[in-house]
Parts: C-alpha cells; sequence; structure tokens
C-alpha cells in the first residue's frame, strides 16, 4: 500500500460533497481510483459497482461495500428575506448543526457556500436562551437579501443539497486525519484500496465492490446492490462512532488507533458468530489488531446486505471515526490501513467450503 496516494484517495473521496441522493461527486472520484482494477457500472440508484477484472463467474461472490453518502441538508423552502429553510438528511443532533459553513447545490451544480444561522442572542428571550436550539429555528445564510436574489442571482431551488464545507487535513506527527463525511468516504477508499491489494492474484472467490447510495437514509443502496450482486458473504466497511472521549476505559471498544473494530450486534444485525470469529481469530494469528465492539444502536449496510436472498454471511469492518454526522472527524491512518490489511487476508483465504461452514 503506497501511503501517500491512500491519503490523496482519502482526501478526495472526503472533500467531495454527496448529500444523501446527490452522491454523484464521490462517483466520479471512485471511477478514477477505480479505473484498471475492475469493470465499472453504475444503476439508477447512483451504486456503483467495482466488478474486478480477474473474475471468473463460477466462484462464490464476496461483496464489499463502503456507502458513498454524507449525512447533509436539504432546502425545504426560500423565506421572502433570502435565508433559507432546510430539513436533516440523515442522523444529526441538532446541537451541533448552528454556527458551521455549509455548501449549497444550485441548479447549475455550483454549490454556494453558505452558513447555518440562527437568532442572535441579542434578540432572544431568557425563555429562548434556557432552550435547546431546534433545526426549525435555524436558516441557511448564503449573503442574500431577498427570495428574488437567491432564484435569479444564486440559482438556488427548493430541493437542493446542501452538504458541510470542510476540507480534509492530515497530521503527519501523529497520523490522524481531520474531515468530514469519514462515514463513510473511508469505508469507499478501504473498497478500491482491497481491490488494489488483490490485483493480479488468484482467489478461490469473485470479488465484487459497491460504493452504495443512500445509507443515511435508511440503507437503501445497499438494499439494491444485494439484490444486484446476490453475494454469497459480505464485507462491510464502515465509519463507526467512536467511543473513547467520553466512555470508561473498561467499556472503551471503538478507540482512534487501535484496530479495525468488529461488531457482534447493533441494533438491526446480530453478526453471524461463526465468520466474525473467524475473522477476529484471523488477526489475532497474523497481528493486525483488532477490537470488538458490542453495540445497543445504531445500523449499517450489513442489515439488508445479511437478509438477501437466502441469508448472507455479513461482517462489518468498523474504522473508528470520532464525531461522525458532524461537521468536522478525526479518524487514524493506521486504522485504515489495518481495515484493507484484515479484508485482504480474510478475502485470499476464502473459499466454497469455508464459506459454507459459516
Amino acid at each position: 500500500m503506497d501511503q501517500q496516494t491512500s491519503l490523496k484517495m482519502i482526501e478526495e473521496l472526503s472533500n467531495a460533497y454527496g448529500a444523501s441522493g446527490f452522491e454523484d461527486d464521490v462517483l466520479l472520484v471512485g471511477r478514477k481510483y477505480g479505473e484498471g482494477l475492475a469493470r465499472i457500472e453504475e444503476n439508477c440508484i447512483r451504486d456503483l459497482f467495482f466488478y474486478r477484472n480477474e473474475n471468473t463467474g463460477d466462484k462464490p461472490v464476496i461483496l464489499l461495500d463502503g456507502h458513498s453518502d454524507e449525512v447533509g441538508f436539504m432546502v425545504q423552502a426560500i423565506k421572502p428575506n433570502g435565508t433559507l429553510q432546510f430539513i436533516p438528511l440523515g442522523g444529526w443532533v441538532e446541537n451541533n448543526v448552528p454556527a458551521h459553513k455549509v455548501k449549497v447545490r444550485n441548479a447549475d451544480g455550483e454549490y454556494i457556500s453558505g452558513v447555518v444561522a440562527s437568532k442572535p442572542p441579542h434578540f432572544m428571550t431568557a425563555e429562548e436562551k434556557g432552550k435547546n436550539l431546534p433545526l426549525s429555528a435555524m436558516v441557511i445564510d448564503v449573503g442574500a437579501t431577498s427570495a428574488e436574489e437567491v432564484v435569479k442571482d444564486f440559482k438556488i431551488r427548493v430541493g437542493a443539497p446542501v452538504v458541510p464545507d470542510v476540507t480534509m487535513e492530515y497530521n503527519e506527527k501523529n497520523g490522524v486525519m481531520l474531515g468530514k463525511a469519514f462515514d463513510c468516504r473511508l469505508g469507499c477508499a478501504c473498497v478500491i484500496e482491497t481491490l488494489k491489494e488483490l490485483k493480479g492474484q488468484i482467489l478461490d472467490v469473485d470479488v465484487v465492490g459497491v460504493f452504495s447510495t443512500q445509507e443515511e437514509v435508511g440503507t437503501r443502496g445497499a438494499q439494491v446492490a444485494a439484490q444486484t450482486v446476490k453475494p454469497d458473504i459480505a464485507i462491510v466497511f464502515e465509519g463507526s462512532p467512536a467511543d473513547d472521549t467520553f466512555t470508561p476505559d473498561y467499556l472503551i471498544q471503538t478507540a482512534l488507533g487501535r484496530g479495525p473494530m468488529l461488531r457482534h450486534i447493533d441494533a438491526k444485525m446480530i453478526t453471524n458468530p461463526r465468520f466474525i470469529r473467524y475473522a477476529i481469530d484471523l488477526g489475532e494469528k497474523l497481528g493486525i489488531p483488532v477490537q470488538q465492539a458490542v453495540r445497543t444502536g445504531g445500523s449499517t449496510n450489513g442489515a439488508p446486505i445479511h437478509l438477501s436472498g437466502l441469508g448472507v454471511p455479513v461482517i462489518v469492518i468498523g474504522l473508528p471515526v470520532r464525531y461522525i454526522h458532524t461537521h468536522h472527524c478525526y479518524a487514524s491512518l493506521c486504522d485504515f490501513e489495518n481495515s484493507v490489511k484484515l479484508a485482504v487476508e480474510i478475502i485470499k483465504r476464502l473459499n466454497a467450503d469455508i464459506i459454507k461452514n459459516f
């Protein structure tokens, strides 16, 4: 793995704008880095498939999934004063939303800078100051003074997607990345990097990667992807919420820099116990650091994939990400590298008999 090339890919994926349903720019990056590794296809929901060049068509199929969308917003209405009323796309904590820069896509496909604004404290009543601010009390301000200016000059329309305005940074001293949309652009990068690491190798499985869409609004793209590929087994790469800054030491299960997290359960999937045990044991055997998590909430694309067909063994390789579903996230490059390494080593060993045992 070439670290600088990987970082450049992660940067381009992170910086790409792709609210749920509007993942076009992310797919362009995927096509760029997937060229030469696979036959690339796209469906009408904008899932982007990578059929490994070395596939033969007569082997069990493993699906590698990473979702291309990020949490964002959508313009609901344009107010007479030129501010934009909006709704969330994906799960946000309302307190994290105001006073951040965003980008609003206009009718020409250009992204216009804006700020999530609210009533200044100077004009708030004592009662208003004591309450949490709901999204309904916020607007996006693009610097216009009328609805007519927004429509005619800025060319912003109702239904326009909105994303955080953040540019990725990398700290070479500690190997930590800071940026937006690591949930799940890091997963998308893992899909490409895994295909790169397997290039030219003879395997006992056919490999199909996918950048699936609309995960943040109900794992919709993965449902279509599973129906399309009909996998025999799957690995879902996911930017998973790190718990190392607010959890007692004995409960920390998704810490930055301690390797990929394999979750035994979440709100919508009990992970195949034989497949996850295989992955954990392999990581231990090869010296790849792995964390284990038991989650009471959250879910991933593993949910629809493992229920597809007659049932599919699925594991989630989670990359620890601090502060997902906010504008700014931290992630460790070594966790990315170890996630790819674990996936590659699993895939190299898979065959029909092993999959049958799962």
